[in-house]
């Protein structure tokens, strides 16, 4: 065991000292040491309950022979941050979580993990560390929060950052904006439709290293308490059989993730983290396997904000097995690859059926024949940028328009705000990319001013920064290489006719090559926007989107 690095022999008599001064007995010394991280803090709506899920996680480690040892982690509540010089810091986050999660495992000689996280970044951040340390680990997520209600409607965040853009074009009240904002968000778990802390609780099943049901149970659910426990189960398990990180996520089974993200309508966020944990993993996986896998696997799900559901909705219909099941009708997921339950994806699905096809469409029957993430190239973005394209109106999958430039998401939503954005402009938001913004900010707020105006089906978005799953309409992110980088969004000015091809995977700046060089000549970088403290350091050693947006 890695304990005994510091549990056995005499020359640990310090070691296991300091044990006893945290009041741990000799016979809880004598079992497997397990890590319980948890992100709960009482400033996150998705991490306000997890003190309890990880006493759930700890049950369940005794009840199987473990000693269980909490320890903290933090997170960003990206709604709280959003708008704002703190979401600068949120996918920065990420790399924190995922070294401080090393660490404490590293320097402890932990046996196993278990990772209870539940929002953005501190999912993907904690999957990042367990592949990196290729220990036993299971993940056991805080589940989504049920919908709110607003004049008899199910609603969740995205309407509540909609209705702002409403509220600014004289279509609702201050009354109607004020009681939207009571009832979006009735209770604690992570915001509910499949923005991306949802996304990446649901690939966490599909990758193999979260339980069925991590992804869907409702936090307020009892079932999310029991699937604690039998998480702190199962990792004692691994432990025995010795199945590590990279035993359940491994090249197969990130395609498996890839074909249920496509199926699900995920978050555009989850190309970024999918990148970082396949990296980790020593996996290759590029943009290009991302619209391969897009090719092949229908879109089955229209979940808030590509469509009226929700995420206790997807869990009534049968939640991620059932998902998996319809696509294995097709040969599309590997059912031979061994997950967190120490069986295999096929023996974790047998019997999983739709049990509300509102929900999640036969494969027979998608949303679509391609699925819900689409990655465009061209020499706009040489490197590629991303759309959530379940979440695009038909009639903006191709448009052309004159760019309306912006040199911070500030200046865009201040330009909204004042209307001065038409039907048929193409709105530029750049310098906001990992190294511009630093820290690649999530342009939920632009983008939900204009769905509350009523221009997403009209006005398209480009940034090199990127948005959250809450955002909807022609919304294009990660354009690599960022203006930071010399990119050529930084050479864009205020008029260029712009195209987007949503099918033929293709953006394009229809300006001159010569007439790029000219400005390129002439290009001077602006002030990097933040010039001390972690992100400063962050900004200079964190790579493109393209690449994950990892620190190298």
């Amino acid at each position: 065991m890695r304990s005994d690095q510091v549990t056995k022999g005499a020359e640990r008599a310090p070691n296991r000292s300091l044990f006893y001064a945290c009041g741990f007995t000799k016979e809880e010394l004598e079992r497997p040491l397990i890590g319980v991280v948890s992100a709960h803090s009482e400033i996150v709506p998705g991490h306000v309950h997890l003190d309890k899920l990880a006493e759930a996680v700890k049950a369940g480690v005794r009840m199987a022979g473990g000693t269980p040892i909490l320890i903290p982690a933090i997170g960003v509540c990206d709604g709280i941050a959003m708008g704002h010089i703190g979401m600068k810091y949120s996918l920065a986050s990420r790399e924190l979580i995922a070294d401080s999660v090393e660490t404490m495992a590293i320097a402890h000689q932990l046996d196993g993990l278990v990772l209870v996280p539940n929002c953005d970044k501190i999912v993907p951040g904690m999957v990042m560390a367990a592949v990196r340390l290729n220990i036993p680990c299971v993940v056991c997520s805080g589940g989504p929060m049920l919908a709110g209600s607003f004049e008899g409607q199910e609603i969740s965040l995205s309407k509540m950052f909609e209705a702002v853009g409403s509220y600014k074009a004289g279509l609702i009240t201050a009354q109607q904006l004020d009681e939207c904002e009571q009832g979006c968000c009735p209770g604690c778990g992570s915001c509910s439709g499949m923005y991306t802390a949802n996304s990446m609780n649901c690939l966490c099943e599909a990758i193999g290293i979260g339980l069925p049901g991590n992804g869907t149970i409702p936090a307020v659910h009892s079932g999310r308490t029991q699937l604690a426990k039998h998480a702190g189960m199962a990792v004692m398990e691994l432990v025995r059989r010795d199945i590590k990180a990279r035993d359940i996520i491994n090249e197969k089974s990130i395609r498996n993730a890839l074909a249920c993200d496509m199926a699900l309508g995920c978050s555009s966020n989850s190309v970024l983290h999918l990148l970082a944990i396949a990296r980790e993993a020593g996996v290759p996986l590029d943009l290009a396997m991302f619209n391969e896998m897009s090719e092949k696997v229908p879109n089955l799900c229209h979940l808030a904000p590509a469509g009226p559901t929700h995420m206790p909705d997807l869990w009534a219909a049968g939640g991620i097995p059932a998902v998996q099941a319809e696509l294995a009708k097709k040969g599309l997921l590997d059912l031979s690859l061994v997950t967190a339950t120490g069986k295999t994806v096929g023996e974790n699905i047998a019997g999983a059926a739709v049990r509300d096809t509102n929900a999640i469409r036969p494969i027979e029957n998608p949303y679509s024949p391609t699925g819900g993430i689409q990655i465009l190239w061209g020499n706009l973005a040489p490197r590629g940028c991303v759309v959530k394209r379940s979440a695009v109106a038909p009639e903006m999958l191709t448009h052309t328009g004159p760019a309306r430039v912006f040199d911070s998401e500030e200046e865009a939503i201040a330009s909204i705000y004042a209307g001065q954005i038409k039907d048929g402009d193409v709105v530029v938001i750049r310098y906001e990319g990992p190294k511009g913004g630093p820290g690649m900010r999530e342009m939920l707020n632009p983008t939900s001013a204009l769905a509350g105006m009523g221009l997403d089906k009209t006005v398209a978005l480009i940034t090199d920064g990127r948005f959250s799953g809450a955002s909807r309409g022609a919304s294009i992110g990660h354009v690599s290489p960022e203006a930071a980088s010399g990119g050529p969004i930084g050479l864009v000015q205020e008029g260029d006719s712009i195209t987007i091809d949503i099918p033929a995977a293709a953006i394009t700046l229809h300006v001159a090559e010569e007439e790029l060089a000219a400005r390129r000549a002439a290009y001077t970088a602006p002030e990097p926007k933040i010039k001390s403290g972690w992100l400063a350091r962050y900004a200079r050693i964190v790579s493109g989107a393209d690449k994950g947006a990892v620190m190298e």
